[in-house]
């Protein structure tokens, strides 16, 4: 297709490719890190790529940011405190700071022109960065969970480009375990796990890796996510305790408003299909 009219990400390994009918492209620049572009289209608003992948689009990214940050925050018991590494288009922070009982998040992303094009390209994501409860901080999130006192975080949310370039390292045991160790005595990680139809190696390589680390419970949710490779997308919780059933009443009656995200959302997106159960040994 004429790359002047549609942009186009391909998924060699699976055979396919998902494209957006493109008006203009609004912007482009070579950061300290990656490459950058944002493309204004027909019919998803507008859309940021990194290194040309797609990352989000003003029509659907409620889906991916709703369930990375409302599942976890409410299956930990009484979230307070709450770190997202990367999230440097700030719709995930938006999302938690939604919960009235969360005292303090900090984000900590290592490009800071993410956050800088996405205040001007995606103003709809950024409307809470002046929070008092907020802090942004573009550093090295590896280093910030690896330097963390014991116990100085109750949910680390990472949200995360593809583990290649700078988010390699976040898909490691190493960092799991430094995760671990800065959790408090309830505390859980999420990270994105890529698509189960198309990436079901690496999920179980990352699940591998957190059980490796010292996480015992681990819980897989599903997600659509159109713009994302297969439209199929999840995200893995991992616990220092027992995850149990997440606060459905709380779920049930949050005093905010979402686009996809409920309690029975909640509850589907828990639910494994067969060849996950097969291929994480269930």
């Amino acid at each position: 297709m004429n790359p002047t009219e549609w942009f186009t990400e391909q998924a060699p390994g699976a055979g396919s490719a998902f494209s957006l009918k493109i008006k203009r492209k609004l912007h482009e620049e070579q950061s300290d890190f990656q490459f950058l572009e944002i493309y204004e289209t027909e019919d998803f608003g507008n859309l940021m790529v990194i290194d040309g992948c797609t990352m989000v689009s003003t029509r659907d990214n409620f889906f991916y940011h709703e369930m990375m940050s409302h599942p976890v925050l409410f299956t930990h018991p009484n979230p307070k405190r709450v770190w997202i590494i990367g999230g440097g288009d700030c719709g995930t922070l938006k999302e938690v700071l939604k919960h009235p009982g969360v005292e303090q998040v900090v984000q900590i992303d290592i490009d800071e022109r993410v956050t800088r094009l996405a205040e001007i390209y995606f103003p709809e994501l950024c409307e809470s960065n002046g929070d008092p409860r907020a802090e942004l901080k573009f550093i090295d999130g590896i280093k910030w969970v690896k330097d963390a006192a014991p116990g100085s975080v109750d949910i680390i949310i990472v949200d995360s480009t593809d583990p290649v370039g700078p988010a390699e390292g976040l898909f490691g045991e190493a960092f799991y375990r430094d995760c671990l160790n800065c959790l408090s005595e309830n505390g859980m990680v999420i990270q994105q796990s890529e698509s189960a139809l198309y990436h079901l190696n690496l999920m179980q390589a990352m699940r591998n890796a957190m059980s490796a680390a010292g996480f015992d419970h681990l819980q897989t949710l599903f997600f659509p996510q159109c713009i994302y490779p297969s439209g199929w997308w999840s995200a893995t919780i991992a616990g220092k305790k027992s995850l149990g059933s997440f606060r459905q009443e709380d779920s049930a009656n949050k005093p905010f408003t979402t686009e996809y995200y409920n309690v029975d959302i909640h509850r589907a997106a828990l639910a494994q299909p067969e060849f996950v159960k097969r291929a994480f040994g269930g």
